[in-house]
């Protein structure tokens, strides 16, 4: 049953007065306050099957799962449509695009004058964050979208359980989507993070609809993060059970599809048997000071939103596992069997009497585009997962022992390697540089500032980020350790050197063990590089010499990439940090000194 008006009136003014003034401004004709239940969603459900908006799948192979298509010019998240709306420019800074307040809210608000005439208009409380958490924050977003309500229940706890935490408190943000006419002219997804607003028109991908995923868990939160002296990272939170049952939890910034969900949900190798990777989370980290100065830890979302193209019962078993029931894949192909498929998923055995169907509806055959969209998706609750964290609703959060940053490097980034401090972890973080991928709009394979894989979700002006970060560096002497690893180096025939996958857990035990000073590294001018006999290679055809290869320190490359990281730095004027400065002039000079030497 639906949440009612007047019962929420009495708890909550400040929301109610806010929703009857959208309804005035988009004219729906009706409005459903969602209460999240499963009698609610089922109804959503059989409507958008009625109307041909969700696909059903095979419910036998896949029980209560859906296939949902977007509109084909509307795939990805769109970084030309997503504004950072202030007063002030150099609020939001050069790395965002700008749109200022009084401009954006008049163009928006011409966009959604009568809107949703037609349509229903949905309500959304939803919480950010493990219920009863002190670190939890509140959403509610205003919808015309059955498939952003449907979402939302999987990836927030959203309805009956929201409004009852929130009480009759206004602090929370607000949310405002339609899916207009889906006019790629006239789409924007746009954030004012002094007022904690966020709009979006035009659009009903996830990346752009959903608005509690990177809209306000990163680039609203991540602003009020600043100011309350908290953190909110693009990060996996994932634990490590070593064979004496210890656990340490990690916390790792990877750009999309850089391996993040993979590494997150990672499955122990053979030989590695009595070790477990207990996930917390695989895409947002809400960081903070705990009263002993740890850096914990909460995920804000109950759901995944993951890339499905390459994901396999080798790559992330666990994952093929939890997708096997009360899901929604996005944009995937249809099998005859009606179950969904994607490339790298499994193998074909298709006939001419029963073709596939691709990810737009049409008839396809194997030689011809990809069945699926390279950025298609499914969404499913985190509750699912065989492997889950026992902390993963843990109001207090998991104390990090170590931060990771990394991407897809085919050279110059080691396998993995150490920074020398906090402020040192820092420049290494802000100087990431990764090749792109399908997740966002633009070309594939090149190389793109990507720093703390944060670049398209700060919500605020750059410079001002790096400063945050620094900020910590004299609150605690407990922080972690900051590591940069890189799974995708290249030798001469353009093959991987590292297995990847799996075996990616000799490196986390390396990391773990050297956090816990079990392990020695040699010092080079970037940082702390393993020995390649300190990383645990028995059982995989590794040569001294791919190792060696895996972990070289390239003077020369790492001085041409700084001339290109200063010029990038310089572009942030007076707010980038005097104390990256020097940062970065050290590196600098080790790296001369060392070519000199050399």
């Amino acid at each position: 049953m639906a949440l009612q008006r007047q019962d929420i009136v009495r708890v909550n003014p400040h929301l109610v007065a806010w929703v009857d003034e959208v309804a005035g401004r988009t004219r729906p004709d009706s409005v459903h306050w969602c209460d999240g239940s499963q009698e609610e969603n089922s109804s959503l459900v059989r409507e958008m099957l009625r109307q041909g908006k969700l696909i059903e799948l095979d419910q036998d192979e896949y029980p209560n799962c859906y296939l949902y298509r977007s509109d084909s010019s509307d795939v990805a998240r769109t970084e030309s449509s997503t504004f950072i709306c202030t007063d002030d420019k150099s609020d939001a800074g050069h790395t965002n695009n700008w749109m200022q307040t009084g401009v954006a809210l008049n163009t928006l608000y011409e966009l959604f004058d009568g809107c949703m005439k037609g349509r229903t208009m949905y309500i959304v409380p939803y919480i950010m964050g493990p219920v009863g958490s002190p670190y939890a924050r509140f959403g509610v977003e205003i919808t015309d979208s059955r498939y952003v309500v449907i979402s939302l229940r999987i990836m927030t706890r959203m309805g009956s359980t929201a409004i009852e935490q929130l009480g009759s408190k206004d602090d929370f943000v607000r949310g405002i989507h339609s899916m207009g006419t889906l006019d790629p002219k006239r789409k924007y997804i746009c954030h004012f993070p002094e007022t904690k607003l966020i709009m979006s028109i035009n659009t009903n991908y996830g990346g752009n609809a959903l608005l509690s995923k990177k809209a306000h868990s990163l680039r609203i939160a991540g602003a009020s993060a600043r100011l309350e002296g908290w953190m909110a990272e693009h990060m996996l939170i994932t634990g490590i059970e070593d064979e004496n049952g210890e656990v340490s939890y990690i916390a790792g910034a990877f750009p999309s599809a850089s391996g993040k969900t993979n590494l997150a949900m990672l499955k122990p190798p053979s030989g590695y048997d009595r070790f477990k990777i207990l996930i917390v989370g695989d895409d947002i980290a809400w960081l903070h000071l705990d009263t002993n100065g740890r850096l914990c830890a909460i995920n804000p979302e109950a759901g995944f939103f993951c890339v499905a193209q390459h994901t396999n019962t080798r790559t992330n078993p666990n994952l093929m596992a939890t997708i096997r029931r009360n899901a929604i894949f996005t944009n995937v192909a249809l099998s005859p069997s009606r179950t969904p498929w994607w490339e790298g998923k499994s193998n074909l055995n298709l006939t001419d009497s029963s073709p596939m169907v691709d990810w737009q509806g049409r008839e396809w055959k194997p030689g011809g585009s990809p069945a699926a969209h390279a950025n298609s998706r499914f969404t499913v609750s985190v509750s699912q997962y065989p492997s889950l964290s026992p902390k993963f609703a843990d109001p207090e959060g998991v104390p990090i022992s170590a931060i990771l940053f990394g991407g897809r490097r085919a050279s110059l980034v080691p396998l993995v390697y150490e920074a020398f401090s906090w402020e040192h972890g820092v420049l290494m973080g802000a100087m990431m540089n990764v090749e792109t991928t399908a997740a966002a709009d633009g070309k594939v394979g090149v190389l793109k500032r990507d720093p703390m894989a944060m670049l398209p979700f700060c919500g605020y002006n750059m410079g001002d980020y790096f400063q945050h970060w620094l900020s910590f560096g004299s609150k605690s002497k407990k922080l972690p350790r900051i590591f940069q690893v890189n799974w995708f180096r290249t030798g001469m025939d353009h093959e991987f050197l590292w297995p990847g996958y799996g075996e990616n857990l000799r490196v986390l035990k390396w990391i773990t063990d050297r956090v816990k000073g079990k392990v020695n590294a040699v010092k080079t001018p970037i940082g702390y590089v393993p020995l390649p006999e300190s990383i645990d290679v028995e059982g995989l055809d590794l040569s001294k010499s791919t190792m060696e290869n895996l972990l070289r320190v390239d003077v020369d490359g790492w001085l041409e990439e700084l001339a290109s990281t200063e010029l990038f730095f310089k572009s942030f004027g007076d707010r980038f940090p005097e104390r990256l400065w020097r940062e970065y002039h050290d590196l600098v000079s080790r790296l001369e000194k060392k070519r000199s030497a050399n």
